[in-house]
């Protein structure tokens, strides 16, 4: 009969074997990739030339010199200790001596780099090197749809440049651009604090609308904040800059354009609409969709950032008035017809009132491809599920249901389809899922 041991017997056996936490931590250090192991030798290097240099500068033979007394002392000690003791001794007691001495000095750089403790400073730098060796992504886009997917991206590149459309007219935006002249703020805002290291927080006070106060009263402070450094800095370009620094964000947002583009629409009962927020409300069908300036010029770092780009994707977000606006600027969309490099659109994954209802995948396509005049991307991020059956019923009442994935209509586009669960249904309200998506959209770019 074989015999059975305890479980108990198992787990103490196992932690015998089990290294202990500190020499988990040194062989981290030795993990490749970390760019340590390299400087660690060459500082030894260095201070044994220091050494041997004073003494050559000294005229102390040092060469000779050090090997004789090495020599006797050597001798000396292997005549008291047998050198099966001391050989050991020595060896371990070194070890000990350099283990001591570099984990006490890490531990004093951790305890000023990272006071909270809640992170080894190794998975820190290791996490830090795999995100710079990230692909270079630009995002184009506006609105929460673009900084959901912001929010998920960070975790695998801090080479990320969001390029935002600057058409918003409506809410605090509107009204420090109809005041003080300065472009919209608040899709600027929103890309900032997804990609800041400290986002949640950021997010709240960025966020944070004031309540009360005669001018104050519902402007966020987010906007206020990138208007006071327009100011200071005296364009937005370098607003964002400077609040990117002070903010220590990964990766860069830059606005289509500096121009103060005014966003029209025909609708196909013949009205022609002026301004982004009357857009959605004017109730109509859209037709055709321009801006004025009609040809507003790329800002030129977008534009370098889009040639450089390893990887773009375009949306999700509103498609005429988030994700279109930024196409109107013609050599951004020459530029991305231009690249050869992975594109994708991210569809919506419900009808919008006042811009696409009853619209489909292919609608969606169409629309930006008009708008373009030409193909701009080669693939398509579809969802898969619908929401559930309460959500569904919340947006019919007020017109809104799931975008309808006509696959033939597609394929006859041109279009490769991905289709994936990136959804979120939260309180009755349907969302991009940040890390789902982020996940999607990396995996196929591996494959491609």
């Amino acid at each position: 009969m074989p015999l059975k041991l305890p479980r108990r017997a198992f787990k103490s056996s196992a932690s015998l074997y089990r290294p202990p936490k500190q020499m988990n931590r040194w062989f981290k250090w030795l993990a490749p990739g970390l760019f340590i192991k390299r400087w660690l030798f060459l500082s030894a290097l260095g201070g044994l030339f220091f050494v041997l240099g004073l003494a050559i500068w000294t005229k102390q033979a040092p060469v000779f010199r050090i090997s004789r007394f090495i020599g006797n002392f050597l001798t000396n000690v292997t005549d008291l200790i047998p050198n099966t003791v001391s050989g050991p001794v020595v060896v371990g007691l070194g070890l000990l001596m350099l283990f001591w001495g570099q984990s006490r000095t890490l531990g004093a750089i951790t305890e000023v780099l990272m006071p909270d403790g809640d992170e080894e400073l190794v998975d820190r730098l290791a996490a830090y090197r795999r995100l710079h060796r990230g692909p270079k992504i630009v995002a184009l886009g506006g609105g929460t749809g673009l900084s959901a997917l912001l929010r998920g991206l960070k975790q695998y590149s801090t080479n990320i440049t969001a390029i935002v459309t600057v058409a918003d007219d409506g809410g605090s935006s509107g009204r420090l651009r109809r005041e003080i002249g300065i472009l919209p703020p608040g899709d600027i805002r929103n890309c900032l604090a997804a990609l800041a290291g400290e986002e949640k927080l950021l997010t709240e006070l960025f966020q944070y609308r004031f309540q009360a106060g005669n001018g104050l009263e519902g402007h966020s402070f987010g906007n206020l904040f990138l208007t006071a450094m327009n100011e200071v800095t005296g364009d937005l370009e370098q607003a964002i800059a400077a609040s990117s620094k002070v903010l220590a964000i990964k990766g860069e947002v830059l606005p289509a354009t500096l121009s103060d583009v005014k966003l029209w629409a025909t609708l196909s009962d013949g009205r022609r609409i002026e301004g982004e927020s009357s857009i959605t409300e004017a109730g109509g069908q859209i037709a055709t969709i321009g801006c004025l300036p009609a040809d507003p010029p790329a800002l030129p770092r977008a534009l370098q950032a889009i040639h450089e780009a390893d990887y773009i994707t375009i949306g999700p977000g509103s498609l005429y008035t988030s994700i279109i606006p930024d196409l109107l600027v013609p050599e951004i969309a020459e530029a991305i017809a231009h690249r050869q490099v992975p594109c994708i659109y991210i569809c919506n994954i419900m009808t919008q009132m006042g811009e696409t209802e009853g619209y489909t995948v292919a609608d969606h396509i169409r629309a930006i491809d008009r708008a373009c005049g030409r193909p701009l991307f080669d693939a398509v991020l579809v969802q898969r599920r619908p929401p559930s059956a309460e959500t569904l019923i919340e947006y019919a009442k007020t017109g809104s249901a799931p975008v309808f994935f006509d696959r033939p209509e597609i394929l006859a586009l041109g279009r490769r389809i991905v289709v994936a669960n990136v959804m979120e249904d939260i309180n009755g309200r349907v969302k991009h899922n940040s890390d789902r998506l982020a996940g999607v959209l990396m995996r196929w770019f591996s494959h491609h």
